[in-house]
């Protein structure tokens, strides 16, 4: 092989090629004198794929890297290295092989779970990061790319209840309501129905006030935010705007635990895309 001759590796994977992609970068750092030239073929499913591959590589002397879970494909794979010359190297065989004699089970053998893993990773992240953006009513022009939207007055949850519902994946934004200041102009362009509106019974709302008052050293005489009378007339507000946007279910939050108000905004979500599935199989 000349010395000018600019070298190849050729990645194979049934997924997306990332993880070999990633282990070969590793192993070039420790010849960083070396030029070389990375190609990566990926979710490929059958014998022909990979013969055309083995074919180019015979001819210029190229080695290859792939993993592979198919058995079929694997094994394909290494009859043809040998048949044709072509230096090879299987990152997952081996490994797979270890670990179904561990568990004493045979592998799923079902392509590109480990990008699935990933994809619900960086979305659950990507949903943190729009969630924590969004708090308080903040960013409303790009309240439209939310799954969900909160609202409610002061101390209903509606913060914690965001950054939960973001780690299940979901972009959350939450609006805090303020007795007769109007709402958003943006909260009724969007599609209502991702809007879910958080009340609480008083005397509950009273007691998380005045703690709240009392951590940060206020006087809990002055002012309206724990008063008796101003929080009733607050609350009563908001759930006649509730009721009169007849398109926001309303969770009552008393003395539940963010887990589970969580669960059931998730299950009214499930139960309507489940509707919205069957009706488009009604309709073809």
């Amino acid at each position: 092989m000349g010395v000018n001759k600019k070298l190849k590796i050729i990645i194979i994977s049934d997924g997306t090629g990332e993880t070999a992609t990633a282990v070969s970068r590793a192993a070039m750092a420790q010849f960083p004198d070396k030029d070389v030239f990375f190609t990566r073929y990926k979710n490929i499913r059958s014998n022909e794929q990979i013969e055309a591959i083995f074919n180019e590589a015979a001819i210029h002397h190229d080695l290859i890297i792939y993993t592979i879970v198919s058995p079929e494909l694997r094994a394909f794979t290494a009859k043809l290295s040998k048949e044709k010359y072509v230096r090879s190297i299987d990152l997952l065989g081996p490994t797979l092989t270890i670990f179904a004699n561990y568990f004493e089970q045979e592998p799923s053998a079902e392509p590109g779970l480990l990008h699935a893993v990933n994809d619900d990773y960086f979305n659950r992240v990507a949903a943190m990061e729009f969630t924590l953006n969004h708090d308080d009513g903040r960013h409303l022009k790009s309240l439209h790319l939310a799954d969900v939207i909160l609202i409610g007055v002061s101390r209903t949850s509606k913060t914690p209840l965001a950054v939960y519902l973001s780690q299940l994946g979901m972009k959350t934004c939450n609006i805090p309501l303020i007795k007769n200041a109007p709402l958003p102009k943006e909260l009724f362009e969007v599609d209502q129905r991702k809007i879910f509106a958080l009340t609480i019974e008083p005397e509950a709302l009273m007691q998380i006030r005045k703690k709240r008052l009392s951590r940060i050293g206020a006087d809990m005489h002055s002012g309206d935010y724990a008063d008796e009378k101003k929080v009733l007339e607050e609350l009563e507000w908001a759930n006649q705007l509730f009721r009169k946007n007849k398109r926001w279910p309303i969770f009552n939050v008393t003395n539940k635990a963010i887990e589970e108000t969580a669960a059931e905004i998730m299950r009214l979500i499930n139960m309507r895309e489940h509707n919205i599935f069957k009706q488009a199989k009604r309709k073809k």
